[in-house]
């Protein structure tokens, strides 16, 4: 069974490719089913009867026309079914009783109905079904209401409404086909969405770990050079705050890097995300690494929802960042969180003078520390603004909504409105 079913595949698939050979034997079926079908006499005696006459000369070519015909149903239908109407008309006209060459004509109008749409369907049904019936009742011998005459009418009909039904049928699996289709291709834009979310986001913890930690690192590991001969125990302390933010910045990285990690690798940390919570170990780091910070009042009851705690706090550490490399000597900051209605507002000051160098650096330089910011906070449905202060220094000023909107993508643009990459 498995063998036949496999070949019935096979030939039909073969079939569908190659439409022409397909209408060609279907042509030699109608006309084999036309010859024998002229072979009865449906005026015997004794009721209708096989074998009791024989077609004429002229009926059997034009059978073959009409078959020939039914070879090209597919490259132009009207032309088609025109062709074999007519046919069966001069059919009608000539012989009595005729042979069954309106067979091709209802294949014809089949075709005509699978093909087209329903109201052409229904007008060009129509006009077969009454020219041919008429000419059946016309010119034929027997009465107009005899089942000859009638079967005609009817055969009509049927082709029509099943060829009508084929096309309803096509139409209706062609959309099913189309929505599963569109549904596939936003399954996979949706994924690949995410995924760039995704992407980016880590890209912003990645950048926000690597540029504090390194920027500390590397303030603590000049101070321990220059201190080196002459006050040993000072660069110790600096070496120590060294391994202590590269410790920080590692631990920071493999929780990071842990969300890439597939199924079947090892377990990834479970070390919580930072915050808040732990913005006194942020300041305290970076009171180490030589810029003082003022705390001036942090709202921390009730916490904050994990994203939005997340976001604050990224954004006092690339601030901070900010201000230890390019406020230039002797500046101080101060950062402060606040609740205002249904938003918490992040401010960090600075009263740094900067320098030429510093600021090149961060607004050319190809740093990527605000527009991070930026896109993070935006992605909450919140806003960022950094710019000057009035009479010198630096504000980074975020307000996040306390009922985030996590789920959706920054909005694009927003990231180039104001200030510039750290």
């Amino acid at each position: 069974m498995t063998t036949i079913g496999t070949g019935f595949l096979r030939v039909r698939r073969w079939l569908r490719d190659h439409p022409l050979a397909f209408d060609g034997a279907l042509a030699v079926a109608v006309l084999v089913a036309m010859i024998v079908g002229s072979f009865i006499d449906p005026n015997a005696p004794n009721g209708p009867s096989f074998g009791t006459r024989t077609p004429e000369a002229g009926s059997v070519v034009l059978m073959v026309l009409a078959a020939a015909v039914l070879a090209l149903r597919r490259r132009n239908p009207m032309a088609v079914l025109a062709a074999t109407g007519g046919l069966s008309i001069v059919e009608f006209v000539l012989v009595d009783p005729p042979a069954p060459v309106v067979m091709s004509a209802v294949i014809a109008l089949y075709t005509v109905a699978a093909s087209t749409d329903r109201p052409t369907t229904w007008r060009v049904g129509l006009l077969t079904m009454a020219v041919l019936a008429a000419s059946a009742m016309v010119f034929g011998a027997s009465p107009w209401y005899s089942q000859e005459n009638l079967g005609v009418f009817a055969w009509t009909g049927m082709a029509g409404a099943a060829g009508d039904a084929v096309r309803s049928r096509r139409a209706f699996v062609d959309a099913i086909r189309e929505r599963a289709e569109r549904a596939e291709r936003t399954r996979e834009e949706e994924a690949r969405r995410r995924v760039a979310e995704e992407r980016l986001r880590i890209a912003r913890d990645l950048h926000d770990v690597v540029a504090h930690h390194i920027a500390l690192v590397n303030v603590q590991a000049g101070v321990a050079a220059h201190v080196m001969d002459k006050r040993p125990d000072q660069a110790k302390e600096a070496l120590a705050h060294v391994r202590e933010a590269s410790r920080s910045a590692l631990g920071e990285l493999r929780a990071t890097v842990g969300l890439l990690r597939q199924s079947g690798d090892p377990e990834a940390p479970t070390e919580p995300a930072p915050g808040l919570a732990v913005l006194d170990e942020l300041v305290e780091t970076v009171r180490r690494a030589g810029l003082p910070v003022q705390v001036a009042c942090v709202d921390r009851r009730p916490p904050l929802p994990a994203a939005v705690d997340l976001a604050a706090y990224r954004v006092i550490q690339e601030a901070l960042t900010n201000v230890r490399k390019h406020a230039g000597p002797g500046a101080k900051a101060e950062v402060s969180v606040v609740r205002v209605g249904g938003t918490a507002e992040v401010t960090v000051l600075d009263n740094g003078t900067g320098s030429p160098e510093g600021a090149g650096a961060g607004a050319d330089g190809g740093g990527h520390g605000l527009l991070g910011m930026r896109e993070r906070v935006t992605a909450l449905g919140g806003t960022l603004t950094a710019g000057p202060r009035y009479g010198g220094g630096f504000r980074v000023h975020a307000i996040l909504p306390l009922k985030a909107r996590t789920g959706e993508p920054g909005t694009p643009g927003m990231a180039g409105r104001t200030g510039e990459g750290a």
